[in-house]
C-alpha cells in the first residue's frame, strides 16, 4: 500500500502554493504540472499506478486549485508559472527532478527545463507541444485584448451542484469520462452562493498581454538538454501539421516518436494505467 499524500504550502515570493507530496524520502523525484484551470488532483488516477518508492510531488499553479490568488490589480503571466516551479523545487529541496506536464503544465515544463537545465532530468509531455502565440502581427491585437479584458469584473459562475459543474467540464471536453469530470469538479470547486463555484481565479480567463511568437518559443525550447517524451491523443489537440513538425524538429533531445493513444486531451485521466506505464518506462530510463 503506497504512502498517502501529505498537503504542504510552499511560499512563492509571498504567494502560498498548495503542494501534495508522497514518500518524501523516495527516489526519483517527479514533479507533476497540471493543465490550464485544472489542479493537482487531475493526476490522482495516474499516480495510483506509479512505483510506491518514487517521490511524487503534485502542485497547484497560482490562482488554481488550492493555491493563492494574486492580489487586486495583479495579473497572471506565463513566466509566473515557471516561477511557481522554481519555488516548489527550491522550497522542497529538490536538487533535480523529472517533470510530467499536461497541456499548460507541459509548456511550463519545457520552459523550466530550458531555463534550469541542471535541475531537470527529463520532461514527459501529455498533450502539449508548446504555446500558440501566433505571428508577430498578432502582438498589437493581443495587447488590445488584454486591456479590454481588464475592464471586465472577475465573475465566478455558480453551479447548483458538483455534478452540474462536472457536466460543464464535459461540455468543454466531451472526451473526458464522466467519473474523471466528477473527480475534477469535486476537488476543484467550493461552496459559493447556495451552490458551488470553481476555485480557480476567474482572472485566468483574461487574455495575456504578451506571448512568445514562434521564433522566440523555438529559441526557448532549443535550450532543453534533458530527454523529452511526448504522448498525444487522436481526439486531443489538433495542431497544424507544419507547426507540429517544426516544434518536434526543434526539440533536440526528443526521445523516439510521439506515442499516440485513442483518447482526448486528458489522456492521463482516460487511460491512467497505460500512461503511468509510459511514464514509468521513460523516467526509469532517463
Amino acid at each position: 500500500m503506497p504512502a498517502p499524500f501529505e498537503s504542504l504550502t510552499v511560499d512563492a515570493q509571498g504567494l502560498p502554493l498548495h503542494v501534495r507530496q508522497r514518500h518524501a524520502s523516495g527516489a526519483p523525484a517527479v514533479l507533476f504540472l497540471h493543465g490550464w484551470l485544472d489542479h493537482s488532483h487531475s493526476f490522482d488516477a495516474l499516480t495510483a499506478h506509479l512505483p510506491d518508492d518514487w517521490r511524487l510531488v503534485l502542485m497547484d499553479f497560482r490562482g488554481m486549485g488550492k493555491s493563492g490568488h494574486v492580489a487586486g490589480g495583479g495579473t497572471y503571466h506565463f513566466s509566473d508559472y515557471v516561477l511557481d516551479v522554481e519555488s516548489v523545487r527550491a522550497g522542497l529541496g529538490l536538487d533535480a527532478v523529472h517533470l510530467v506536464g499536461h497541456s499548460l503544465g507541459g509548456i511550463v515544463s519545457l520552459a523550466y527545463a530550458a531555463a534550469r537545465p541542471d535541475e531537470v532530468k527529463s520532461v514527459f509531455l501529455i498533450e502539449s507541444i508548446g504555446p500558440s502565440g501566433g505571428a508577430p502581427t498578432q502582438a498589437l491585437g493581443r495587447l488590445r485584448g488584454f486591456l479590454d479584458d481588464s475592464r471586465r469584473p472577475p465573475n465566478r459562475k455558480r453551479y447548483p451542484s458538483v455534478e452540474a459543474a462536472a457536466a460543464r467540464l464535459r461540455e468543454n471536453n466531451p472526451s473526458l469520462p464522466e467519473p474523471a469530470a466528477l473527480h475534477l469538479a469535486r476537488h476543484g470547486t467550493e461552496a459559493f452562493e447556495d451552490g458551488v463555484a470553481f476555485t480557480f481565479d476567474p482572472r485566468h480567463r483574461r487574455r495575456f498581454g504578451m506571448a512568445y511568437d514562434e521564433a522566440q518559443w523555438l529559441a526557448v525550447q532549443a535550450g532543453v538538454r534533458c530527454p523529452v517524451r511526448l504522448i498525444r491523443g487522436n481526439e486531443g489537440l489538433v495542431p497544424d501539421e507544419a507547426l507540429l513538425r517544426r516544434r518536434l524538429d526543434g526539440l533536440p533531445t526528443l526521445a523516439g516518436p510521439t506515442l499516440m493513444f485513442p483518447g482526448g486531451h486528458h489522456l492521463h485521466m482516460e487511460y491512467p494505467e497505460d500512461v503511468a506505464r509510459a511514464v514509468t518506462d521513460f523516467v526509469g530510463g532517463a
